[in-house]
């Protein structure tokens, strides 16, 4: 729905009233092969629905049709490496004849729509290209985050059970290069799931050994393919699989539709972002995780806009200026990143020197997601630029964002601390344990009534039962979100941090139990907890106590750094994992769980009443006095 001339309030109004009216215009903003004869379908999937009985093709409305309208001059996406010294101005006829070759390279070896494929790759446009060549033969992506160890690839392997695997040779980190395919070769042969081929990009700066019979040339593979089609699938029809940490320490694969997908993220760019064809969209962020997937791919695209794509990182390549040269060169317009990159920023430029240097007259406004912002590092941030920033809150499994500031609806006034009223599509409420709606301005478990609108989550991957467990169990009627706040009296809503043990390291959802499986399978090791501790830079970084078995009389240091290796080789350096304590006892309620809030409070330095509940008073005060540097 074109909402440049709908203030928000009424924007909101509109789709409350008619929400079936709603959406249906907002699916009229793309090209369907078969439109859909109405919005939602009701008593169908979990809780209904989006666009059942259309056709479409997501690589089409984001590539063939601009190209199609005159716009195949205009830059799709424009490459940014500073650890590589490269850029690359890729128009969209280019970027559309690459898809179109990819897609063929790939269905000569087999894949067709419905196939999974894993992609595994690094900041470079073929990570983008990967994507939509699946798109365009209607399988179904998944990307694993370049930075995740081998066993995890694995899981995931395992899990998606992919035909085919796309993936470069290494990635580029500052002052180190990453050998990505020995960790590709190595979780091949931990998986019981074998894939039939894996595409294997040779970058200059490492180039991989190749298997016989199973890796191919990408380059080559490419060159020699013929453009394959669009293949129109059911707007129901899985576009990706995206993982997810879950507190069970298995990963999640949340499912995302091609048709509500592309309807939620097409209408997104211009309500929440208040962009058009033509603008500059910069994400700072990686295609591994759901922002890269929407706000560096898929939306920008499909909206028509030029996306930066930017292998880097805030400071370092080559310092804290990076993100404002960007804006200068190539007439950002927006630009989305994660608080931990901001406080990377103020740290290293605390008084803005760097960012001074640059034009950023072209740049109109920063938003900020992955992590709640604290409200300082809001306020600097609007001090140094002088535009919105605005801090917004979404998921994985919603796929798009729930609140924020609408700048294509009408900016209403930001609240720093606050991620803004929610988006036309989410009720979101706050809940007492029992499910019950609590009142504007008191504090509960943050839950969205159901239905979900288009581009959320409706199942994870053959895990139906796992889904309504996880997700729709807690509270009937309602998502729940597993994040604590509150909707105040004007309807802004406060995220306060998760109520189950996913953290936010970095903006990156990590599972503390998964952390925890890792630590418990050291030999030395009998039990263990691992808890979110507060961090400056990263909002939250993982802790580990852990008590060892009897008879242990190794030196702790050693041990300590043997768990820190192993979380790295078993989870990978995302987790940044770096702090762990040996300690006597775990503090326990009488009936053996673990006191997880407590130690929370401990770790951050909080005042902490003693639960009533806790079996043994005593050992508060040694964690206290370990987590104090006393032995």
């Amino acid at each position: 729905m074109d909402g440049t001339t709908v203030g928000y309030d009424a924007a909101r109004a509109a789709w409350a009233a008619n929400p079936e009216g709603w959406w249906m215009e907002c699916a009229r903003g793309l090209d369907w092969s078969k439109p859909p004869s109405r919005a939602f379908f009701e008593g169908q999937g979990a809780y209904g629905l989006w666009f059942a009985d259309g056709e479409l093709n997501t690589c089409y409305n984001a590539l063939d049709r601009h190209v199609a309208r005159g716009r195949g001059d205009q830059a799709a996406l424009c490459y940014d490496s500073p650890v590589t010294g490269t850029r690359r101005r890729i128009t969209y006829a280019e970027l559309l004849s690459e898809v179109e070759r990819l897609a063929g390279a790939m269905a000569a070896r087999g894949v067709v729509k419905g196939d999974r494929v894993v992609i595994y790759m690094p900041m470079v446009p073929e990570a983008a290209m990967a994507m939509l060549a699946c798109a365009r033969l209607g399988a179904i992506h998944s990307v694993v985050f370049g930075g995740f160890a081998a066993p995890e690839l694995a899981a995931r392997i395992d899990d998606a059970e992919p035909r085919m695997i796309l993936a470069a040779s290494c990635g580029i980190e500052p002052g180190r290069i990453v050998a990505y395919k020995p960790l590709l070769d190595a979780a091949i042969d931990l998986a019981r799931h074998k894939p039939d081929h894996c595409l294997i990009l040779q970058r200059d700066q490492q180039p991989a050994t190749m298997v016989p019979g199973r890796d191919v040339d990408w380059r080559e593979a490419v060159a020699a393919a013929a453009p394959h089609p669009c293949v129109p699938v059911e707007a129901t029809h899985p576009l990706y699989i995206l993982y997810t940490s879950g507190t069970t320490g298995k990963p999640k694969g949340i499912v995302r539709e091609n048709g509500g997908h592309a309807v939620a993220l097409h209408a997104s760019i211009a309500n929440m972002y208040g962009l058009h064809a033509g603008d500059v969209m910069f994400t700072a962020s990686d295609v591994g995780w759901v922002v890269g997937h929407c706000y560096i791919v898929y939306g920008p695209l499909m909206a028509g806009l030029t996306s930066v794509f930017f292998e880097g990182k805030p400071v370092g390549t080559p310092d804290a200026s990076t993100y404002w040269r960007i804006c200068e060169e190539y007439g950002v317009k927006v630009m989305f990143t994660a608080p931990t990159a901001i406080r990377a920023i103020k740290k290293e430029d605390p008084e803005g020197k760097l960012a001074r240097k640059h034009d950023l007259s072209r740049l109109e406004a920063m938003f900020l997601a992955g992590e709640r912002c604290d409200p300082d590092t809001v306020a600097w941030a609007e001090q140094l630029l002088g535009h919105p920033v605005i801090d917004h809150w979404w998921q994985t499994e919603t796929g798009w964002p729930i609140t924020g500031a609408f700048r294509g609806l009408g900016m209403f006034p930001l609240r720093h601390g606050s991620g803004g009223k929610a988006a036309p599509g989410f009720h979101v409420v706050a809940l007492d344990e029992g499910g019950h709606e609590l009142p504007r301005g008191a504090m509960g478990q943050l839950a969205l009534r159901l239905p979900l609108p288009p581009g959320a989550l409706n199942t994870l991957w053959r895990a139906p039962d796992r889904f309504h467990q996880s997700y729709l169990a807690h509270f009937p009627g309602y998502y729940d979100t597993s994040d604590a706040g509150m909707v105040d009296a004007d309807g802004y809503v406060w995220v306060m941090g998760r109520t189950d043990d996913v953290i936010n390291v970095a903006g990156h959802r990590l599972s503390t139990g998964e952390m925890e499986e890792v630590l418990s399978g050291h030999r030395d090791v009998a039990e263990c907890a691992v808890i979110g501790r507060s961090d400056s830079l990263k909002g939250q970084v993982p802790m580990g106590l852990v008590v060892l078995k009897a008879g242990v009389n190794r030196p702790e240091a050693l041990v300590c750094s043997e768990l820190v290796s192993r979380v790295r080789e078993h989870i990978g350096p995302v987790a940044a994992f770096r702090e762990v304590h040996i300690v006597n006892r775990l503090p326990k309620t009488r009936s053996g769980k673990i006191l997880r809030a407590t130690l929370r409070k401990m770790a951050d330095g909080e005042d902490f009443p003693v639960p009533a509940t806790i079996d043994d008073p005593a050992i508060l005060d040694e964690i206290a006095e370990k987590l104090r540097g006393g032995d």
